[in-house]
């Protein structure tokens, strides 16, 4: 009895040591971990080693139901996400053969009164690619400067559009450059039309990041997200280029969204629609003249 005694008192005043200094000692510990990793680092890296050999099997067997269980629950589902994707797309499919339907028979019907109207294409449009290499965003103007001229083919009066529609027109025109008027400038003018309506209005900018449409005969028609195209008056440009949406039509007039971010633009490509006479391969100017001497 007395011997259980002594043992438990023992440790229990060893409990109450190491309590007490338990901070130091890990301290210690922590130290000298450090001490011996940089005294011996290769015993220390194949302790890792070894450590790393005995924990990853178990970490591994550990990970494969989990991995299994993930697995089947993707499974089922992406069963599940199939037959829904499979009934939308017999839906879409159904509707696009009622389309397509349509769309013969409005080929073939386009085909047969453009033979009947003796209608001939206008002119194949030339596109030029070219880079932004600076632009004007000032409060009285909105241009851009790009790097092909008049070398390139590039005159005043060709449209520049980007892939989402016209974004301006070419301006001035030098050897190597040019100079595009964006349709946000203030005094950007264009005739345009409502593709949906078909009614025609007057395209103008204004310096902000919004369009206006002048001279309509009414705005009752007009819904927010109706696009905007050219009407080809003025022969300047064919009819259909997009040019904008509506984005509000109310007493403070019609306001378009340009096609495109106007801010963000390094490539455009510059149009030629057979209008303004586009020439490749420009003559050399003529030699200069000099007066005849008399003799």
């Amino acid at each position: 009895m007395a011997l259980g005694e002594t043992f438990t008192q023992t440790a229990v005043s060893l409990r109450t040591v190491v309590q007490r200094f338990s901070l130091g000692l890990l301290v210690l510990a922590a130290v000298g971990a450090m001490l011996i990793g940089k005294a011996d680092t290769v015993l220390v890296e194949r302790v890792r080693a070894v450590v790393s050999d005995l924990v990853t099997p178990l970490l591994d067997a550990v990970a494969r139901p989990v991995a299994a269980v993930n697995d089947f629950v993707a499974q089922i589902e992406d069963v599940t996400n199939l037959r829904a994707e499979n009934a939308r797309l017999r839906e879409e499919n159904a509707r696009l053969l009622a389309w397509q339907g349509v769309a013969r028979r409005l080929d073939a019907e386009n085909v047969e009164l453009r033979g009947l109207a003796n209608f001939q294409e206008g002119p194949q449009a030339r596109f030029i690619t070219a880079r932004v290499v600076g632009d004007s965003g000032s409060a009285f103007m909105r241009s851009m400067l790009l790097n092909v001229g008049r070398r390139a083919g590039v005159a005043p009066g060709q449209a520049v559009i980007t892939a989402e529609g016209m974004i301006g027109r070419i301006t001035d025109a030098g050897e190597h450059s040019a100079r595009v008027l964006l349709v946000t400038d203030i005094s950007f003018r264009l005739p345009v039309m409502i593709e949906r309506t078909r009614e025609r209005a007057i395209l103008a900018g204004d310096n902000s990041s919004r369009l206006k449409l002048n001279f309509m005969q009414s705005v009752g028609g007009i819904q927010q997200g109706d696009r905007i195209i050219t009407s080809g008056h003025g022969g300047s440009f064919p009819v259909g280029l997009p040019v904008g949406v509506v984005t509000s039509a109310g007493e403070d007039g019609i306001r378009i969204r340009p096609v495109g971010d106007l801010s963000r633009l390094e490539l455009v490509r510059v149009v030629d629609y057979g209008v303004t006479g586009l020439v490749t391969n420009p003559p050399p100017p003529p030699p200069p003249l000099h007066p005849v001497r008399g003799r």
